[in-house]
Parts: structure tokens; C-alpha cells; sequence
């Protein structure tokens, strides 16, 4: 009896049998389903970081655009409320007759995309990506129960001036949140001192 203990104690001890070498690897089926699992996860988390991307690209071009913006109109309102006169306009040139009887024009180039405001030789593109720019002169008698003002006759009768343009840009060759239009009705305070 002493001997056949010990034979069996043996065998279950240093030969793991038939029973044990099934459970030694992946099978090909564990192995596929492993690898779908693995590559779903990885176009999830690829799919998630190129959404990601888009979303703080656009973000990103939402918020220059804004900013220059807002310069851009910053520095024309202040251009208008200071000029003496509006001296000559069309839909997308602008030209103002400074207190020191300098002119500041803005130009719009619409095939390059950008509103450039000149004075005394001194050139500045105010902003880059601006597809449509319009201005229109008005007076400052307001239409009866509206507040839209009479258009300008001439530049000579023009007090008001409205501005409106859309400036965007692409992402990933796409259009998309990042479009920024800027409207603004400016009068002009020192006209004929």
C-alpha cells in the first residue's frame, strides 16, 4: 500500500496529465474574441480623440475669430466717432476724414479675405478670413416707429454708418463653428466741428 500512495503522490505532483495542458494557453477562439474587444477599444478611443480635436479646433477658431473681432470693430468705432466726415464710401471701401484732416480708409479685398484700414501710408490688416463686408450710410433721423435710420443721400449727409461682415474659417477642410458675425451701427459725434 506504501508504495502505491507514494506513486500516486508522484504523478499528480510532477505530471500535470491531460486534464492540465488544456489549461495551459488561449485557444484560437479566446484569442479572436481578445483581439475584438482589444480593437473595438481602440477605434472607441480614436473616434473620441478625433471628435476631441474638431471640438477645441473649432473652439479654438471660435475664439480668435472673436477676438479679432473685436478689435477690428474697437478700432472702427473709435476711427468713426472721432472723424469729421465720412469723405467718400461704396460697399466695401470706407473713407474718413479725420479732426487733423488725415483720411483712414477701410477696404475690404474680398478675394483675399481682408479688411485693411490705412492712414497716413500706414497700412494694417484688422482681419484675415472675412468673406463678406458691407457698409451703409445712413442719416440720423430714424424712420417713423423703427430704429432703422434714413439712408445717405451722399457722403455729405451720411451721419450713420453700418458695418456687418461674416468672417470664418475651415476645419479639416470643413466649415464648421467657426463662423463669427459682426454687426455694429456707429455715429459719427464730431461731424462738423
Amino acid at each position: 500500500m506504501i508504495g502505491l500512495s507514494s506513486f500516486t503522490h508522484r504523478s499528480r505532483a510532477g505530471n500535470p496529465g491531460p486534464a492540465g495542458r488544456r489549461r495551459a494557453g488561449f485557444l484560437l477562439p479566446e484569442t479572436i474574441i481578445a483581439s475584438a474587444i482589444v480593437a473595438i477599444m481602440v477605434l472607441a478611443i480614436v473616434s473620441f480623440m478625433f471628435f476631441s480635436g474638431r471640438s477645441f479646433a473649432a473652439l479654438f477658431n471660435y475664439v480668435d475669430l472673436n477676438d479679432d473681432n473685436r478689435v477690428a470693430i474697437d478700432q472702427m468705432t473709435r476711427d468713426v466717432r472721432q472723424a469729421r466726415r465720412v469723405v467718400s464710401y461704396q460697399n466695401n471701401i470706407m473713407s474718413l476724414e479725420n479732426l487733423d484732416g488725415t483720411q483712414i480708409v477701410y477696404t475690404h479685398d474680398p478675394n483675399a479675405g481682408t479688411l485693411v484700414r490705412q492712414e497716413g501710408g500706414v497700412r494694417r490688416v484688422l482681419l484675415n478670413d472675412c468673406e463678406n463686408l458691407t457698409f451703409t450710410m445712413g442719416q440720423r433721423n430714424a424712420v417713423g416707429g423703427t430704429y432703422e435710420v434714413f439712408p445717405a443721400a451722399t457722403a455729405a449727409t451720411a451721419k450713420v454708418i453700418n458695418v456687418s461682415w461674416v468672417c470664418s474659417r475651415t476645419i479639416f477642410g470643413s466649415k464648421q463653428n467657426s463662423e463669427s458675425v459682426q454687426t455694429a451701427r456707429i455715429v459719427i459725434r464730431k461731424q462738423g466741428t
